[in-house]
């Protein structure tokens, strides 16, 4: 299903970023994995595959931060940067050595992307550390497909500071009301309105509860939607009021 909370000039779209873990990828057994990996590393219990799973989406070394404060019931900041320092060292490590090991693409999202790059220009923006981001665009077979991938460590700050997508919008040349970000999260929608541009919210994602706090101006259930959403007919009949 796809709805329309504000109508995207779909025709004057020229750049598509699509954020990596929960929208291109379900990755949540490999990171929880990895973050159980240091736990156990660090002396600590585990935790669900699922708890790992919402602490995704503000990149790594927050993603260790969130897990050891969880398992201590205290908040993020009180983590001591000494232990978040060797969980987070022992995570890069594994996750280097397993990020494909149950990683894989959304049912229809290589052919939507596939079909998207054809009319678009494509990219990958994502808070995970860019190195396994391109090992998995690679190892998936999407990287074909993508102009540019860049992760948390490719800018000075990260998502939803608007600096990565800026970037991208410049190196592309297009400009934010070209622009249109893909992605499962707030952390998305807020990177989008950041840079002025566009957003579209998926809500298979890791976190499609929390794009209720900030809505994108369009919403999909699966990545079959895509293509629909971005046909500038098809959206505009949706976005028209009945």
């Amino acid at each position: 299903m796809i709805q329309v909370l504000r109508p995207v000039p779909v025709e004057r779209l020229k750049l598509l970023v699509f954020d990596l873990d929960g929208t291109l990828v379900d990755s949540a057994r490999d990171l929880a994995n990895s973050v159980n990996a240091a736990l156990e590393h660090m002396d600590r219990p585990t935790l669900a595959n699922d708890v790992i799973a919402g602490f995704v989406g503000n990149g790594a070394a927050m993603l260790v931060r969130r897990s050891l404060a969880a398992e201590d019931n205290i908040p993020p900041d009180e983590v001591h940067d000494d232990e978040l320092a060797r969980a987070y060292s022992f995570f890069i490590e594994h996750y280097k050595a397993h990020n494909l090991d149950y990683t894989y693409a959304y049912a229809g999202v290589a052919e939507a992307i596939e079909a998207l790059s054809s009319r678009f220009t494509l990219a990958v923006l994502t808070n995970k550390p860019v190195r396994p981001a391109q090992h998995i665009c690679e190892g998936l077979g999407l990287a074909q497909f993508f102009r540019l991938i860049y992760g948390g460590d490719s800018f000075s700050l990260k998502k939803p500071d608007p600096m990565g997508l800026q970037s991208i919008m410049s190196e592309i040349g297009a400009n934010p009301g070209e622009t249109l970000m893909v992605g499962d999260s707030k952390v998305d929608v807020l990177t989008a309105r950041n840079a002025g541009a566009w957003s579209l919210g998926c809500q298979f994602g890791f976190g499609p509860q929390n794009l209720h706090e900030e809505m994108p101006d369009v919403m999909v259930d699966h990545a079959r939607d895509w293509t629909a959403a971005l046909n500038p007919a098809k959206i505009e009949s949706l976005g028209r009021p009945g």
